[in-house]
């Protein structure tokens, strides 16, 4: 049975969390792979339910093309979110995990998935008509009860996040107060500087394209989002950049793939296959 909670109107499902000492130590300057990582920082391990996710998932999807949410999907038989959250409630440094949902998307989760949310202990909140109006709504539903010193916010249409670059961008949050993971950008860049009659190409040796999880100390996070005013941003990053604050960069697997269209399930597929055999 879902508990409800009375004394934070947007959160929809309950669960709790631990809380933990914050800490802060020096930031590295490059970005570095969670192969280095593994040795830089293999004496580090966050406290157990030192962590709270937010998980985005209220987008409307349009560019899949379905009449249903995007989440819905099955991959390996089932929803694209399940796979998601299930990667990381398995965490022990995860606490609590908050996903914003759009309103249309609110009573079929509770009424097909309820067990589902109780399983991965997720807590579902109403999100916004932007990425930054989930999340904010998130930290407030956060805010409502106990919660971690650490928060990441994670993309609900990225199934396929692998462990071990969990354990570094945790790792490297956990060091430096807030902590991405990126994939170099392989392709050539463009710049268009003539209304797509002119060009120029862009050097991207210093060009990572950014995946989540993002991470960052709560506080941080928190002061980010107090200063926003509504200007736009793509990411979390972004906003914890405009505090002056440094973002580590961590580089992950390149298979961290965000669904967007619905040929991405059939490379989703092939990725989830092959992780699985060399689990």
């Amino acid at each position: 049975m879902i508990e409800w909670r009375a004394s934070c109107q947007r959160c929809l499902i309950n669960s709790q969390a631990t809380d933990i000492p914050n800490r802060a130590f020096s930031r590295p300057r490059l970005p570095l792979s969670r192969f280095h990582l593994m040795h830089e920082y293999e004496h580090v391990t966050p406290t157990p339910g030192s962590i709270d996710v937010i998980i985005a998932a209220a987008g409307s999807g349009s560019r899949f093309g379905d009449s249903q949410n995007k989440l819905f999907a099955t991959l390996a038989g089932r929803p694209l979110w399940i796979h998601t959250v299930a990667r990381l409630s398995a965490r022990a440094e995860v606490g609590r995990i908050v996903m914003a949902v759009s309103q249309s998307d609110a009573n079929l989760f509770q009424n097909e998935w309820s067990e589902e949310l109780k399983q991965y202990r997720v807590e579902l909140v109403l999100g916004g008509a932007e990425r930054s109006d989930s999340v904010q709504a998130a930290l407030e539903c956060l805010e409502q009860s106990e919660s971690a010193d650490w928060i990441a916010v994670h993309d609900a249409a990225r199934p396929l996040v692998r462990d071990v670059d969990l354990s570094a961008v945790f790792a490297t949050a956990w060091q430096n107060e807030a902590a991405i993971l990126v994939s170099p950008v392989t392709a050539t860049m463009k710049r268009d500087v003539g209304s797509m009659n002119r060009s120029v190409t862009v050097p991207r040796r210093d060009l990572y394209t950014a995946l989540t999880p993002q991470v960052f100390r709560a506080g941080l996070l928190k002061e980010a989002y107090r200063k926003h005013n509504g200007r736009p941003a793509t990411d979390d990053a972004e906003l914890v950049e405009r505090t002056g604050h440094d973002v580590a960069l961590v580089v992950g697997a390149a298979d961290n793939l965000k669904i967007t269209y619905p040929e991405d399930l059939i490379l989703a597929e092939a990725i989830l296959a092959r992780q699985s055999h060399h689990a």
